[in-house]
């Protein structure tokens, strides 16, 4: 039995059966049978439409709500511990971590705090289902003008389920489970509830999770005693709590809490009076949080923190810890102090743009360490994660194994051009010194010296003497290396130059002394696990070495880092072109590194490590030096020389000269630090150190 046409369906239901005029005519108003009214289409064709577009809706949602998250452990809280960090007399350097705080009763805020969230987040937050089809569509406007993610339009309900249930990806698979999910939690609970849920479990930044949590954290008081300032700087920080934070950026946070204001009295939330009352009444922070000092050391021994508890038994990441470290507050507040420098006129002058510090005790402690200009800005650690090449503050390892191989500080040499393969290398100055001894050439860093010398001991003896002082990274043993044409963190560097200023003895820089939980357990005891240092200098080279570093701050090119009444010694580098620019210098006991640069590693504008680098070394050492009650460096002078060393010095430097004739007239080819030459071995430019 055939079924009946769209055009029949149509007359029967208009009651047209049967007959109709011969040859098939309807009859009436009807046209050519399949008739059907201007409304009667739009009905159709819109039913048609909204079935199809169910099924696709159904199925849409189908899809995406494959793998939702269990909602089931909607009020369980997965939290991390709250490590606290102390300085080595136990004062408070930083809280990382998770703080929690139980839950807030929403009816025991002032109303202008909620207020203040739904006046910055979600304005229309009582008259919508979840999600504000006004704001997508004002968002998908804004952001078609601005040909960018300009604008958000996330309820308070969607940021809910994404800080419950989902992580932050930005893909369109997650941001559809959003939907659901809001839409879900705005049928289960009732508005107050939400904004409640919101309030206690939304993070704010350093650390805190929840209203009560942040009130205590940045103000030190509980959240029901905000006021109306605090409030809205509080819910400032959702649009990104680190960057709008009071202690990254105070100007920045006063801004937006300032757009917050506003937008309160644009919902009436508070009166004009109230805002302008706001305005008067200054926002204190925490000086607990606010005088938060290491950052950058503080992400340092943190890993090691959670992967020496993670051994430990009984799950103790589950517990509140605190963390005994090496760190030094005064000091370090100096090393900060004097870091600043690179921000004065004259440093971005000179177009430095990072610098990083790092100070060691003998036994390898740290005791200052910086690893950038400002933390807030960039958390990249350049203390211990860049690698930028050393320059001459190298070629103390070249000198070194020269002494451990039957050199003097008085050894004659001759400071002349120098030919290896294609490559010649150049000096800073213009011209050449002619016979000198070793220690005026390590003085002045002459690197004609350098290199002959590095030729004669061999570069990879020499790569060996830095690894055995305690450099890690790895060591290419090219001509270039004397130079030090080799990439190595301001650690690394303060490291191994601990071993000159601690009688010889190998360190392995650290910074956890303990690590207990809040009970008193002890997880970690350094002094417990502590291993038997070993003597990497002997004598008389470690004699030789700091006689002749002294050399370097009294006559060379260290002088702008001497400090009148200390015994001082340590090493300038720069390299090529004034990309790196270090100071590395050392009293009895205690050692620190200076490395001024830029994160692109282009060139600064003469900035050699003679001049800024000295200058914040100098600071710095300033100020550590009373407090740390340094002491001579150790070792003593170097024995005198016996007649037969001196008649043999004093053969080869005659031979050397016989051989190669009188020192020549001062090149005036010579190129500039910045016109670097080239190494044919490496089809690169070579660096230029000094």
């Amino acid at each position: 039995m055939g079924g009946a046409a769209p055009g029949d369906f149509l007359n029967m239901a208009n009651g047209r059966s049967g007959g109709g005029t011969p040859g098939g005519g309807n009859g009436g108003g009807s046209k050519g049978g399949a008739g059907r009214t201007r409304t009667q289409s739009i009905l159709y064709w819109g039913v048609v439409a909204g079935v199809w577009g169910l099924i696709f809706l159904v199925g849409f949602l189908a899809v995406f709500a494959t793998g939702l998250p269990d909602t089931s452990k909607l009020y369980q809280v997965q939290r991390t511990p709250s490590i606290s960090y102390l300085d080595r007399s136990g004062a408070l350097v930083a809280v990382r971590g998770s703080q929690f705080t139980p839950p807030v009763n929403l009816d025991e805020l002032p109303t202008y705090v909620p207020d203040a969230f739904i006046a910055i987040e979600d304005k229309r937050f009582y008259h919508h289902f979840g999600f504000d089809p006004i704001g997508m569509v004002r968002m998908v406007f804004v952001d078609a003008r601005e040909r960018r993610f300009a604008q958000g339009a996330s309820t308070i309900t969607q940021q809910l389920a994404r800080n419950l249930f989902l992580s932050p990806q930005q893909t369109i698979r997650r941001k559809v489970q959003e939907l659901i999910l809001a839409v879900w939690l705005e049928m289960k609970f009732s508005k107050k509830e939400i904004l409640s849920l919101y309030l206690n479990r939304v993070y704010f930044g350093a650390g805190a999770y929840g209203i009560e949590a942040a009130s205590q954290r940045y103000f030190d008081k509980p959240a029901s005693q905000l006021t109306v300032g605090e409030a809205a700087l509080l819910a400032g920080l959702m649009k990104g709590p680190a960057r709008y934070s009071p202690i990254s950026d105070t100007a920045r946070a006063e801004r937006r809490a300032t757009v917050v204001l506003d937008n309160m009295v644009a919902t009436g939330a508070i009166t004009p009076a109230q805002r302008d009352a706001a305005f008067a009444q200054p926002v204190r922070v925490s000086r607990t949080l606010s005088s938060q000092r290491a950052q950058y050391f503080v992400d340092w021994v943190d890993a090691e923190v959670r992967s020496i508890v993670g051994q430990t038994k009984d799950n103790p990441l589950q517990q509140d810890l605190v963390v005994e470290t090496t760190l030094d507050l005064p000091i370090q507040a100096a090393a900060e102090a004097a870091e600043r420098q690179v921000q004065s006129p004259e440093g971005k002058a000179h177009g430095i743009q990072q610098t990083a510090l790092v100070a060691l005790d003998g036994e390898g402690r740290v005791r200052a360490y910086v690893g950038g200009v400002d933390y807030a800005d960039s958390q990249f650690d350049r203390a211990a994660d860049a690698k930028r090449q050393a320059g001459s503050s190298f070629k103390p390892f070249v000198y070194l194994t020269a002494m451990e191989n039957g050199r003097r500080p008085d050894t004659p040499v001759v400071d002349e051009p120098i030919t290896i393969g294609n490559w010649q290398p150049k000096n800073f100055e213009k011209e050449f010194m002619g016979p000198i001894t070793l220690q005026i050439a390590l003085a002045h860093s002459i690197n004609t010296v350098a290199v002959r010398l590095a030729n004669e001991v061999g570069t990879g003896n020499v790569a060996r003497t830095a690894h055995r002082l305690g450099i890690t990274s790895p060591i290419q043993t090219d001509p270039s290396m004397a130079l030090g044409a080799v990439e190595v963190s301001p650690l690394e560097m303060a490291q191994a130059y601990d071993a000159f200023a601690n009688g010889g003895m190998g360190v392995k820089a650290y910074g956890i002394e303990r690590i207990r939980t809040t009970t008193g357990q002890v997880l970690y005891d350094r002094n417990v696990e502590k291993q038997a240092r070993t003597q990497v200098i002997g004598s008389p080279a470690l004699q030789y070495m700091n006689q002749m570093l002294r050399e370097v701050l009294i006559s060379g090119t260290g002088a702008g880092a001497r400090i009148a009444g200390y015994d001082l010694a340590g090493k300038t580098g720069t390299t090529s072109d004034y990309r790196d620019a270090w100071f590395v210098g050392y009293t009895g006991g205690f050692v620190t590194a200076v490395w001024t640069g830029r994160d692109d590693n282009t060139p600064m504008r003469g900035v050699t490590g003679g001049t800024m680098p000295a200058r914040i070394w100098k600071t710095f050492m300033s100020q550590a030096l009373p407090r740390l009650k340094a002491q001579a460096i150790p070792g003593g002078a170097p024995p005198p020389a016996t007649p037969d060393e001196t008649a043999a010095s004093g053969q080869d430097a005659i031979g050397d000269l016989l051989q190669n004739g009188a020192p020549p007239q001062p090149d005036p080819q010579t190129p500039k630090p910045d016109a670097a030459p080239v190494d044919p071995a490496q089809k690169k430019p070579a660096p230029e150190f000094f």
